[in-house]
């Protein structure tokens, strides 16, 4: 079984995964670290879980399959919010799909089938006719997308997730970030269940917080 099935695995199978969770002890420094200076959540009141990450992102598509469901079966005290990253020019028009597909409405049921766009279809999205093409693929309206792209909304998004990735020094994706306090990845926690793993730790440590 390679890394990619096994993370559905066990995302799929709760009662292991579970037990998986609750066996696993965290350690700052191996599995996770922690800033000197807690940033703000965007919901007072609420555990918040970033994942910085870009659909041009080979490692972003591995975690994928296995964040999806985990996503899906978080409780309602948490806040879980996705922030695309660009550190080229290429890949801005992947950061504006993002939230131009959220401001119409569709990014929840779109966001996979971006990712099988790029990484199994093998599609550049980072141009006017690539993304036109795509929307019509999935029944999106292109007219519509386009304009979303190039609105006053995503520019603001685009502004503030830039923000965000200066603010936590961000230099690698995916990244997982914790109640603004704690970040950890596979590459830091040696997988992408592994990860996962740490992440639901550190919500049940940031709990007495709220």
């Amino acid at each position: 079984m390679n890394r990619r099935d096994f993370a559905i695995a066990m995302a799929a199978t709760p009662v292991l995964a579970q037990f998986a969770h609750a066996a696993t002890e965290v350690v700052e420094g191996t599995d996770y670290l922690k800033l000197q200076t807690p940033m703000p959540v965007a919901v007072p009141g609420k555990i918040e879980v970033m994942e910085f990450f870009g659909y041009w992102c080979p490692h972003c598509n591995e975690l994928e399959p296995a964040l999806e469901p985990w996503v899906k079966a978080l409780p309602a005290y948490v806040n879980f919010r996705r922030v695309p990253v660009a550190w080229q020019d290429a890949q801005v028009p992947y950061q504006k799909l993002f939230y131009a597909l959220e401001a119409m409405g569709v990014g929840n049921d779109i966001h996979p089938r971006v990712y099988r766009a790029v990484h199994q279809q093998r599609l550049r999205l980072d141009n006017d006719a690539a993304i036109t093409t795509f929307a019509a693929a999935i029944g999106v309206d292109g007219a519509k997308l386009a304009g979303a792209m190039k609105g006053f909304s995503v520019s603001s998004k685009l502004g503030a997730a830039n923000q965000l990735a200066k603010s936590y020094q961000i230099d690698g994706v995916p990244t997982l970030v914790v109640n603004g306090r704690y970040v950890t990845s596979p590459e830091l926690a040696k997988g992408d269940v592994q990860a996962l793993r740490v992440v639901d730790a550190l919500i049940q440590r940031a709990r007495p917080q709220r």
